[in-house]
């Protein structure tokens, strides 16, 4: 599998469609079970509380997975990215409702690099704040 976007038609500033991802107890129950992190701030809303946390956060790398996917399908190959950092800046707080929380993400094209590559920076907000910091991945283009 290869990217879809070819280097040649991104220009520093182009935007990649935004796209918004649901959170619910629920999620975080399968991600846990999936990553095998059962840190109980992740599910027990009494002990979050008692260390100190509004309520049950989302997992870390569960908010930088959820983040990326708007990199991954813009360029249609997950393989694509080559690099990825953040900085873990909020938690996602994740209430036990119907609702839960959403982290919302945007991204553009912040540089045009060597090799067919571009840097991508992203932007994730959750109930208005800004829950990824420095987030940023290389992508290599068709």
């Amino acid at each position: 599998m290869a990217a879809k976007i070819a280097y040649a038609d991104v220009e520093v500033g182009t935007e990649l469609p935004a796209q918004s991802f649901p959170v619910t107890r629920e999620t975080l129950v399968r991600y846990a079970g999936a990553s095998g992190d059962f840190n109980p701030i992740h599910w027990n809303e009494k002990f979050a509380k008692e260390v100190g946390l509004p309520d049950v956060i989302a997992h870390g790398m569960f908010t930088m997975a959820e983040a990326i996917r708007v990199v991954t399908d813009w360029a249609g190959d997950p393989g694509a990215v080559v690099e990825y950092g953040v900085r873990f800046t909020k938690p996602v707080v994740v209430p036990n409702d119907d609702e839960g929380a959403l982290i919302e993400v945007s991204a553009k094209v912040a540089a045009k690099l060597d090799d067919n590559q571009v840097r991508v920076d992203l932007t994730a907000m959750s109930a208005g704040r800004k829950v990824l910091g420095m987030s940023r991945a290389v992508v290599r283009l068709a």
